[in-house]
């Protein structure tokens, strides 16, 4: 490893032909770049980068850089990160970056996974569970602090080592993410200490592979991706009227040609969890169901003049209930984790009129299950509830679309729903701060900010980076406004996603290309809401540094 780094100089100069001799040495790796002379107390900011921390209680004594003056290495800067991080102690030191026969260890094995990826990208062998130390070790530990944010991490970088230390292997996770950042492309690890959460704990891409087919390689590519950036959620809405896209054993009748195997998609939940992402699953009902519709016509819904209405099922009818609860049970097992999307938006009997005199059929199923009174979005909410009490038996976690949440309705929507907000475009639109100031935990997926729509159908313009990085943040639910920031810890955060309307207007590979910026802007801002440290201008530049 001493043939990457810059040595001291073996004879004392004068303070101005060191000063020359630090500038120089700073220039070698990412975050050790051209320092300055800090007194020697260690006093002096280094330029750019994130905020220094003043909190020097959150790490033990032995993560506490202790700079001394030298005349060899100016005091380090922040590593540049997407995300930034928040918070880097730094320190003088030559940093440290990666070499041949240097070694990954762990101090638990249940870290195995995250030493041994991290050790396979940087070219380092996985030494796995050690207690001893050598020269080079980036070492991966879990640490006592029961309270912390699981996705917390701290990352030290002194005496030719790195030390990665979380509550939980989520938070090393990440931290093994910044340091591949930090040494890109041949860069150094700058000496100190990071101290690194995220602000929001979802943070998400949804993919709409309903309406176009994405190849499991390229969702694949997609994974680690979104691993590489900190992201911990991919949503899969896989049924649309366009298509159903993985193969089902209860409806194969409903399975579009084009679809992706269950091995497939269990090859692709594995590698997400390997990465820390949970993929979301969205069966989207009682509307958007057109590609179940075309294999049992008998399910659509029609209005009182016969005309069938697109996507919908008819929810007076007992059997569309039991398809769909056939299919929520049935994808349960294909995905592990604890989030579910049930969908619920513009289902079409609600968006007439007199929903009552259009569709009698519901009116009359309406008065039987509520009473007199009892109405189409009481029982379209019914249905919601109902769709919510199958998903709820395989305790998972659910979110709705916030038009899925009817005004006017005198039965209420299950209190544990979670409000996926994406627009107030449609009838009987409530904002944000209604469901909020009611105790619902909201997730943030604007349209005006964070749908990539193929095809601009509409009023729908591709998103760019820029829009997001300088203008959106969490609080920012509909429209360019942000809700008062007393809601902000009820919203758990947000997520990008491509609705594939056109799906020829783009290939796969200018979708990936048209999303790049816009994700990177999604997650800074989901991982530290508040204004960005650095500029549009060069956060696309330190965008196309890492690749």
């Amino acid at each position: 490893m001493s043939q990457h780094r810059r040595r001291a100089p073996e004879q004392q100069v004068r303070r101005r032909r060191a000063v020359i001799v630090a500038a120089f040495v700073g220039t070698v790796g990412l975050g050790v770049g051209v320092g300055f002379w800090a007194s020697a107390d260690g006093g002096g900011e280094p330029g750019g980068g994130a905020r220094r921390s003043t909190d020097t209680g959150a790490a033990s004594a032995s993560e506490k850089p202790s700079p001394t003056p030298s005349r060899s290495y100016p005091m380090s800067q922040a590593p540049r990160t997407i995300p930034a991080v928040r918070s880097h102690t730094p320190a003088r030191g030559p940093g440290w970056r990666p070499a041949h026969g240097e070694r990954v260890v762990v101090g638990d094995a249940d870290l195995a996974d995250e030493g041994k990826l991290i050790a396979g990208e940087l070219g380092l062998s996985y030494a796995g569970e050690r207690d001893d130390v050598r020269a080079g070790d980036v070492r991966l530990a879990l640490n006592d602090d029961e309270g912390a944010n699981p996705e917390s991490y701290s990352m030290t970088v002194r005496g030719g080592r790195v030390n990665i230390s979380g509550p939980a292997d989520a938070g090393v996770f990440y931290g093994t993410r910044t340091l591949k950042q930090e040494v890109h492309g041949g860069g150094t690890a700058p000496e100190g200490v990071v101290r690194d959460q995220p602000a929001k704990p979802r943070r998400g891409f949804n993919l709409d592979i309903a309406r176009k087919p994405y190849s499991a390689s390229w969702i694949e590519d997609r994974v680690k991706e979104l691993g590489d950036l900190k992201f911990n959620e991919l949503g899969l809405h896989f049924s649309d009227d366009q298509g159903f896209r993985i193969e089902s054993t209860s409806h194969p009748e409903i399975v579009s040609k084009d679809h992706l195997t269950k091995a497939q998609v269990k090859r692709i939940v594995d590698l997400a969890a390997s990465r820390h992402i949970e993929v979301v699953p969205e069966i989207d009902s009682p509307g958007h169901l057109g590609a179940v519709i075309a294999a049992h016509p008998d399910l659509q819904l029609r209005n009182a003049q016969g005309v069938p209405t697109r996507g919908a099922v008819d929810i007076s009818k007992d059997s569309a209930a039991a398809v769909v609860d056939d299919l929520l049970d049935e994808y349960a097992g294909l995905f592990p984790g604890s989030e579910w999307h049930l969908g619920g938006d513009e289902y079409q009997a609600l968006t007439v009129a007199d929903p009552q005199a259009s569709y009698p059929q519901l009116a009359t199923a309406a008065r039987k299950a509520y009473g007199a009174g009892g109405t189409v979005s009481d029982l379209a909410t019914g249905w919601l509830n109902d769709r919510a009490g199958t998903v709820r038996a395989h305790d998972r976690t659910m979110r709705v679309w916030n038009d899925g949440f009817f005004r006017g309705s005198s039965v209420q929507p299950a209190k544990d729903l979670q409000v996926a907000y994406w627009t107030g475009k449609e009838i009987g639109a409530r904002q944000p701060v209604e469901y909020l100031s009611a105790g619902r935990k909201v997730l943030n997926y604007n349209d005006e900010f964070l749908y990539y729509v193929l095809g601009e159908p509409q009023t729908f313009v591709y998103p760019t980076g820029q829009r997001i990085y300088e203008q959106w943040n969490p609080r920012v639910l509909r429209g360019t406004t942000a809700v008062p920031s007393r809601y902000d810890g009820q919203i758990l955060g947000g997520s990008f996603a491509v609705w594939s309307d056109f799906p020829n207007a783009q290939t796969e590979a200018q979708v990936a290309a048209g999303i790049r910026m816009p994700l990177r802007a999604t997650v800074q801002k989901l991982w530290d809401p508040g204004k960005p440290a650095l500029s549009w201008a060069e956060f696309r530049k330190l965008a196309d540094r890492l690749g």
